[in-house]
Order: C-alpha cells, then structure tokens, then sequence
C-alpha cells in the first residue's frame, strides 16, 4: 500500500492529482475536491474540510440533493448487494448492515422508503457513531422533522462522515475531535493496589463480545481509535477468578456486570472501580 500524502504534497501537486486522491471523500462527487483545488494552499486539513463542505452548501438545493442522492440507503438493496464504494461498504460493513435478516432487512427498508417519500433523498447518517438501535432511534426522530431541518441534518452528517474519510487520506491531517475512547482501571481495596490480573471484558447490548483484557499495572484501553458507537454497554468484571488466584476464600462476587451508556462518540469515558471480595463501587468520569 503506498504511503499517504502529507498536506503539503497535497498542496504543491498538480490539479488532477489533488482531484484524483481527495474525489471520493464525497460520495460520488469528485466535483467538490476539484471545485476548491484553486484555493490551495490550505494551512490545515481542517481548512481543506471547511472548503469542501462550503463548497457544497454554496450549490442551490437541487445540487445539494443530487449529491445526498449518491449516497446508499442505510441497510438498503446496494448493502445487500455490495454496490457501494469502498468507503460506504466499511463503514456499514462495521454493524454488518448488509447482511441483516428477513425482518430486520424489512423494518429498514420501510423507513428507507418512508424517508425518501417525505424528503426526495436517502436518510443519511455517520454511521460509524452509532449501533443499530441509535442508528433506528435517529431515524424515526428525523422522520418527524420539515425539509428544511433535514436538509441542514444531512449536510452535517456528510460533514461527520467527510471528516472521517479525509483523515484517511492524509498522513498528517491533525484533525482532532474523530475519535472515543473508553479507560477501565480497577483497583484492589482490600489490598491497596491495582488489581493486576483481573480480567475484565466489554459487551454491547445484545450481549456480543467487543473486548477484553487483563490489567496489568495500568488502565486499559478497551475502545480507541474511532468513534464510540452510541447505545448502551456491559462491562463485565471476572472478580470471582481474581480472588481466587489470590487464595481467597468466601467471596461472594463472581462476575460482576455494570451497564452504562454512551451518548458522546467522540469523548473519551474512564471507569475507575474499586473492588473487594464482597463490594465493589464505580466513579465515570466523560470528557470531551
């Protein structure tokens, strides 16, 4: 795989080669690098950004809703069919929204269909922040609302999902507020210590496994490096197997399951636990 561009390659190639690396950022619409390649150099890829999507919010409506329109339906025939370019077949690859079953292939494409009727574009969405049940909690509430406010939704989820794509593009973008992360440190009240070789392990709603690790001597990072899927989580603490590779008798805990929510993709969440043989007790701090 060749080696990204820096910025300032970018800003010192030729047109088309500018055009060419940066024309599938939006989706089917390499106008839009092309239409701000004369307004090089750009001091940041979050300049470069800004540009592409002014440029787009500069066209009449009419060109705004033909760019909305090369988009796929979320979970929509092109999913199912892998029609999509590469960028949209991993990003909805990520909650396997081409391979849903009968029922749930049928709810989306009901909500597609009632979408497109009411606004004459396809509901989009950055759909690397979200669960499935976000992702349909987002829908049914933006289904309610007038053209005007959807218009201006899609633009910034283009916008969510744009960003995304430029940093992939550039080896040095800089851009900053893409990604979550989520820091679980457990320590060892009875013992005043880290809870080194506590196994500790991450689920999403329905139970599917996301990560695990053991702890060993610092936190760990079980999320990092993308956006944090919106919805809710278990995190699960095998105590039962710590206590007693400590020869502890008695314990009454085991597995030790703790719910809690996401609602910030792009913050970074810390659990800090403290446990003993018979308690435990839980501080969350978000930021960002």
């Amino acid at each position: 795989m060749a080696a990204l561009p820096t910025l300032a390659l970018l800003n010192a190639a030729d047109a088309s080669a500018f055009s060419d690396h940066l024309g599938e950022v939006f989706e089917h619409a390499p106008w839009v690098a092309a239409a701000i390649v004369d307004q090089r150099p750009f001091a940041s890829a979050d300049a470069l950004h800004r540009a592409m999507l002014a440029a787009v919010a500069a066209r009449p409506e009419q060109a705004r809703v033909a760019l909305f329109n090369g988009h796929p339906e979320l979970a929509g025939a092109a999913a199912r069919l892998g029609d999509m370019t590469a960028d949209s077949v991993r990003e909805q690859g990520g909650l396997a929204l081409g391979a849903l079953g009968a029922e749930d292939s049928a709810r989306w494409d009901a909500l597609n269909a009632a979408y497109r009727a009411r606004f004459g574009f396809p509901f989009i969405l950055c759909i690397k922040r979200h669960t499935r049940a976000s992702a349909l909690a987002v829908f049914a509430q933006r289904l309610a609302n007038d053209r005007a406010t959807e218009l201006a939704n899609t633009l910034a989820e283009i916008g969510r999902i744009t960003r995304l794509r430029l940093a992939g593009r550039i080896a040095d973008h800089g851009l900053d507020g893409l990604h979550g992360s989520v820091v679980v440190q457990v320590l060892d009240s009875q013992h005043g210590r880290l809870a080194e070789g506590l196994r500790v392990a991450l689920h999403d709603a329905d139970g599917a496994p996301l990560a695990e690790a053991v702890q060993e001597g610092r936190g760990l990072t079980l999320l990092a490096g993308a956006p944090l899927r919106m919805g809710r989580y278990e995190l699960r603490l095998h105590l039962g197997d710590y206590l007693r590779q400590l020869g502890a008798a008695g314990a009454l805990l085991d597995v030790v399951p703790i719910a809690f929510a996401i609602d910030a993709p792009e913050a970074s969440y810390r659990l800090t636990l403290s446990v003993a043989p018979w308690a435990y007790s839980l501080v969350c701090v978000r930021e960002g």
